[in-house]
This record gives structure tokens, C-alpha cells and sequence, in this order.
């Protein structure tokens, strides 16, 4: 890192904690859509204390069997263990597991830091979950004297499968509800669904607010798109409506930069503004109005279009923002952080844009 790596350990020793690391992580071609994400998780403070805690105490599993989640649990203990405050670490293991496990990241196409994101969060949900299920199993295990005796009827009569919330669906997991209303009888009829992240249409100099707003305002189902109302029997004019029931600790949101236009016949990115602001309070769109979040992290995507580019990450660490490209990790001025919310023209030489946010709930920092 030469001059710029003196420079930045210089300033770490001065304004963070002795305990902290920043790493760059090398690019294998064209793994800076892997680089990034990981960089943002790491920065995000509950996840990485429940990996680390995990890896401690599943030491001999983390060394006999790989895993996406061993091999992260492993790149971050890595890291977290470093006798410097800053450096360089290849994550080649993790990158391997991830291509075997995933035959869309194996080429070396530019991939999607949002695609490589919802992968890996499920991905260690359902590592999480077979995990807790195999110990249950092995407890629930009947000794030898009483399976001798024949099936009880414990088994018969258990009671429904209760879906298991790990360390994982903790930080990010929200839930929305899809309100239908039918204007007919003014009955509504609600389904909740889970999220890890919310996806967001955008649009030329908007904020996030805005586009939450959009997210969530009501729409009439009329025509063609009746709804079919239980209470009514028939299909019926409706009003649709998407709130957060309950919103996560973390809120990741993804803008959609990448439009499919039909004209064009191909992907086209949105260079549009949207302004993030770093403190953000969830209004109309949640029924937990006061509930508050500060943004800690950004992966920006830097290029003119969906099929190439670059991704960089933007990254708050103890009210000190910092720029992760790859192998090279500078400190920069809360005031950077706005020249990623993008063009105001439709036309211009500034292609880094803000891509997927990350906002941790104020005043909820246990997830246990």
C-alpha cells in the first residue's frame, strides 16, 4: 500500500480502537463484486461478532468441513486476527467454495454485488438451519432401552415445525405485509412475507425517502386486475398496499439501477440522483414510525453499464468513513459520501453510483 498504507496507519493508530482492522482483499480477475459485499459485512458490527463467535466455537468443524459459512467465519477471523491495523489478504478460499457452490459465479463475467449478496445470506441461512436441525435431531435421539419398548406417542401428536430464526435472519430479516383491500366491502386481507434486503424502483433526482413512499403508496386493482375478494365470492376493484410490519436492525436497500428496455432489447443502467442521507427515519411505510437508522456502508457500482464495471464499498467505522477498492483502502470525508448518489444528467463523466445502503437501527445494537 505503500505511502497511502503509512499514511492510513498513521491515522488508525490515532482515531480507532487498538482492536481494529482494515484490510484490503485481493481481486482474482473479477471478483470485486465478492470484494465489496464482504468488505460491507465485515464493517457490519453485530454479523461479524456472531462469525467470529461461531467460528470460536466451532473450531473443529470450521477446519473439517468447508462451507460458505466456515470459509467466511474463517476470512473474517483471519482478518479480525492480524497483528496490523491494515494490509492485504487474498480470499482465495472463499472465492473457490464460492464457485463451486455457485456455477453463476465461475466465470469471469462482471457479476451482480446484489445477486452475490441475497446468495450468500441465503445460503448460510439454510447452512444455519440444517445445522440446528441435525442437533436437534441427535438430542431428540430415543436411548437404546426405550426405543426397545416401541414408538411412543410423543411423535404422533408434535406440535406444527416452528420456523428457526438464526444469528443471521437477526440482523437482516424484516417483515412486510401486502395489504388488499376490497372496495367493495372494505374487507382487507393481509399477507406477511420475510425480507433480507427491499428493492427499490428509482427515479432522475429523487431521495430514499421518496422511493420508499413509492414503494409503499396504494395502488387500485381495477379492470383486467380485479381482485378475487373471499368475503364477496367474485372478483371485486381493490386498493393494494406494501408496508414494513416490521422492519430489521439492519436494512439493506438495493436501488434498481439496471432497467431492461425493450427498445434497446438489453439491460441499461440508471445513472439517476437519489440522495441517502446518513441518517434515516422509516415514515408511511412502517408501522413502527420512530424507529431510526444510520447508514454505515455503500457498495457503489462504477461504470456505464450492467455488463461491466467495477464495484467499490464505502464503509462507516467509529464515525470515520473509509474507501475499500480491492487491494487499496484510503480514509475519506464524511462529505465523499455524496458524490456517489449519482447524475443529475442524464449524460455525465461521474459513473460511481450508490448501489446497495446499508442502515443499522439506532439504539438496537444487541441482536442476541
Amino acid at each position: 500500500m505503500g505511502a497511502a498504507g503509512s499514511k492510513l496507519e498513521k491515522a488508525l493508530g490515532e482515531q480507532f480502537p487498538e482492536g481494529e482492522r482494515y484490510f484490503g482483499l485481493e481481486n482474482f480477475g473479477n471478483t470485486c463484486y465478492c470484494n465489496s459485499v464482504l468488505q460491507t459485512l465485515y464493517f457490519c458490527v453485530p454479523f461479524r461478532e456472531q462469525l467470529l463467535e461461531y467460528y470460536s466455537n466451532n473450531k473443529k468443524a470450521v477446519d473439517a468441513e468447508e462451507n460458505l459459512l466456515t470459509c467466511l467465519a474463517d476470512l473474517f477471523t483471519q482478518i479480525s486476527s492480524q497483528k496490523k491495523k491494515t494490509g492485504v489478504i487474498a480470499p482465495k478460499r472463499f472465492v473457490q467454495r464460492l464457485k463451486k457452490q455457485n456455477e453463476l459465479f465461475r466465470s469471469y463475467m462482471h457479476q451482480d454485488a446484489h445477486e452475490f449478496l441475497n446468495f450468500l445470506l441465503n445460503e448460510l441461512v439454510d447452512i444455519l438451519e440444517k445445522e440446528a436441525q441435525s442437533a436437534k435431531d441427535d438430542q431428540e435421539t430415543l436411548p437404546s432401552e426405550k426405543a426397545a419398548n416401541g414408538p411412543t406417542n410423543t411423535q404422533v401428536y408434535a406440535s406444527p415445525k416452528e420456523p428457526l430464526v438464526t444469528w443471521v435472519h437477526k440482523s437482516f430479516q424484516g417483515i412486510l405485509t401486502n395489504e388488499t383491500r376490497c372496495l367493495r366491502c372494505e374487507t382487507v386481507t393481509a399477507r406477511d412475507e420475510t425480507f433480507f434486503d427491499l428493492s427499490l424502483d428509482i427515479e432522475q433526482n429523487s431521495s430514499i425517502t421518496s422511493c420508499l413512499k413509492n414503494f409503499s403508496s396504494t395502488e387500485t386493482l381495477n379492470a383486467e386486475d380485479k381482485f378475487f375478494c373471499d368475503k364477496c365470492c367474485s372478483l371485486q376493484e381493490a386498493q393494494k398496499r406494501m408496508k414494513i410490519k416490521r422492519p430489521p436492525h439492519i436494512l439493506v436497500i438495493h436501488l434498481k439501477r439496471f432497467k431492461y428496455i425493450e427498445q434497446l432489447g438489453r439491460y441499461k443502467k440508471l445513472s439517476y440522483r437519489v440522495v441517502f442521507p446518513l441518517e434515516l427515519k422509516l415514515s408511511d411505510t412502517v408501522e413502527d414510525s420512530d424507529r431510526e437508522y444510520s447508514l454505515f456502508a455503500v457498495v457503489v457500482h462504477v461504470g456505464s453499464g450492467p455488463n461491466h464495471g467495477h464495484y467499490i464499498s464505502l464503509v462507516k467505522s467509529h464515525n470515520h468513513w473509509l474507501f475499500f477498492d480491492d487491494e487499496n483502502v484510503e480514509m475519506i470525508d464524511e462529505s465523499a459520501v455524496q458524490t456517489f448518489f449519482g447524475s443529475a444528467q442524464e449524460y455525465s463523466s461521474n459513473t460511481d453510483h450508490g448501489y446497495i445502503l446499508f442502515y443499522e437501527s439506532l439504539g438496537q445494537s444487541n441482536i442476541n
